[in-house]
């Protein structure tokens, strides 16, 4: 069944438990090892598909078709795999699944229980995610934090895990954060102790544990910890505050984790292999030329939101030996008076995807705005829907254009549910999502961009450009240049006479890694970098 290894956080959430759990799968892929990774999530959402942004950053999306947390964008970034289904799940699906199990008799008229009957759900799902995947090593988040009292079916499901599987087939890794307080110059390892200590008394003593923190941390320091918390002073790493994330990954090969995970599972691996992983570092430190890249939408005060599209563009600058920094404009706050200024050091533009009318009056400013300034521009999901809005109304003179989603009475729905798409069912279960393939026309300024075919990209969407009004765009300059071959929906849109105005229905960003860019986001900075190049 492979080694299992859990990944558990304290004193406070968002410690960085997923970057942690991402390196620890690089370095062991690095190694030769099959990993497969999962997180699962103590809330009572069933998945975080309908959670507010705000609450828990953007929803990724897997091939299979899963609403799943951002976590998972860091897995593939990190290990640059595809991961499944079985990779995220909540309390509230495992609570769904048994509370099923019980209404169909299958326990027997048995007292249902959070043990064994929650625990139990929880081990099957780890241990299917190791049947299905074959991985030598399946490595496990837990969300939250210690103490949580939504963690602690989890927690008592791993350490059950532990006793079934002994010693050398689990390894149980604890992030702490240790804080410094400036008042005493000092930072104190009291709150991982008392971590520990709360992890203890739940059945389970670390073998592993990371200290997150800000400044230098001592000899002296990791010598305490290994003192007070019972593990092996070669057994406590540090994770530093860093400025590239991916550095977690040489960080913490510098300080041998690699060789102490294969050391206490007893597994035999070449020493590992991260010259590619190091150049890229090395090239992102070294990024001479700058251009700035403008993501313009309503969640920008909290950038989880588009953690995907940030690094997606990142990425993109990388292939060109470019430094992007990304300018945040909030769409509510675009007018027609303002939006020369706002845009005023935009090199591109970014319009990511989204739920809702809010803030799209905005956008549709800033599309117009760069359609006739020649400014290089994206648009994804919403982006291109909203694409087809402002062209259908400033140059089709339709004006009253828009999508269904906003105006179910509008004479003209570019955007709209397709016709008996969803009748009869709740609009909860009504998303397009995972992976469609693409058909792309090679005369599309994407396609020279594309490594690889056929195309096949992930979505996350309900209502589809209307081909009822494709000859009247293309007529006018607006080519179709994507369509999914099965039920020909329209997938990508660009302007004809233009650098790079380029929509999509889908969400590339989920299929961008750091050192293998996605062609929309390559595209988009090639576009840039061509025209200030002509200026």
């Amino acid at each position: 069944m492979g080694k299992f290894i859990f990944i558990t956080g304290g004193v406070v959430s968002s410690l960085g438990k997923g970057i942690v759990a991402s390196s620890v799968g690089r370095l062991l892929r690095s190694r030769g090892l099959s990993i497969f990774m999962q997180k699962l999530d103590p809330y009572i959402n069933i998945d975080p598909g309908t959670l507010s942004p705000y609450q828990h950053g953007e929803v990724y999306v897997t091939d299979d078709g899963a609403e799943t947390d951002l976590d998972l964008g860091h897995y593939e970034r990190f290990t640059n795999q595809s991961l499944t289904k079985l990779s995220n799940i909540t309390a509230g699906r495992i609570y769904q699944n048994v509370i099923r199990k019980e209404r169909e008799g299958k326990y027997l008229g048995k007292t249902v229980q959070v043990v064994p009957h929650i625990t139990n759900e929880i081990k099957e799902h780890i241990k299917k995610a190791a049947k299905t995947s074959g991985a030598d090593v399946i490595i496990t988040e837990i969300g939250g934090t210690v103490g949580d009292i939504e963690s602690l079916p989890f927690l008592e499901a791993i350490r059950q895990i532990r006793r079934e599987l002994k010693e050398e087939n689990t390894l149980f890794i604890h992030n702490v954060l240790l804080p410094y307080l400036p008042t005493s110059g000092e930072l104190k390892t009291k709150p991982a102790q008392h971590s520990v200590k709360e992890l203890g008394s739940l059945g389970i003593q670390p073998d592993f544990i990371v200290l997150r923190s800000e400044k230098n941390v001592t000899k002296d320091i990791k010598e305490k910890i290994a003192l007070f918390c019972d593990v092996n002073e070669n057994h406590v790493f540090v994770c530093r505050d860093v400025d590239i994330i991916y550095e977690v990954v040489l960080e913490m090969r510098k300080q041998k984790m690699d060789d102490e995970i294969c050391n206490h599972f007893h597994l035999s691996t070449p020493a590992s292999n991260l010259k590619n992983w190091e150049a890229l570092v090395q090239k992102i430190k070294n990024l001479k030329e700058e251009i700035n890249i403008a993501i313009v939408g309503k969640y920008v005060s909290l950038h989880d939101a588009y953690l995907s599209v940030c690094e997606a563009i990142k990425a993109a600058g990388y292939f060109y030996n470019v430094k992007t920094n990304i300018l945040w404009i909030n769409s509510e706050e675009v007018n027609e008076d303002n939006v020369s200024l706002v845009l005023k050091d935009a090199d591109g533009i970014v319009v990511p995807g989204g739920f809702g009318q809010r803030g799209t009056e905005g956008k549709i400013i800033t599309l117009r705005y760069a359609r006739k300034n020649n400014i290089p521009l994206l648009g994804i999901c919403l982006g291109m829907q909203l694409m087809a809005v402002e062209f259908a109304r400033n140059v089709l003179n339709l004006q009253d254009a828009n999508t269904t989603e906003f105006d179910d009475k509008t004479q003209h729905p570019v955007i709209h549910l397709l016709p008996n798409q969803y009748k009869g069912i709740d609009l909860g279960g009504t998303l397009r999502l995972g992976a469609y393939d693409l058909e792309l026309k090679s005369s599309s300024k994407v396609y020279p961009f594309y490594r690889h075919h056929p195309i096949s990209e992930r979505h996350r969407h309900r209502y589809e450009f209307n081909n009822n009004y494709i000859s009247l765009f293309e007529n006018h300059g607006m080519m179709i240049s994507g369509i999914n071959p099965k039920n020909k929906l329209v997938e990508v849109i660009e302007l004809d006479n233009h650098p790079y105005f380029v929509g999509c229905q889908f969400h590339p960003e989920f299929k961008s890694r750091p050192n293998h860019p996605h062609a929309f986001f390559i595209g988009l900075i090639n576009a840039v970098l061509n025209q200030k190049k002509r200026k």
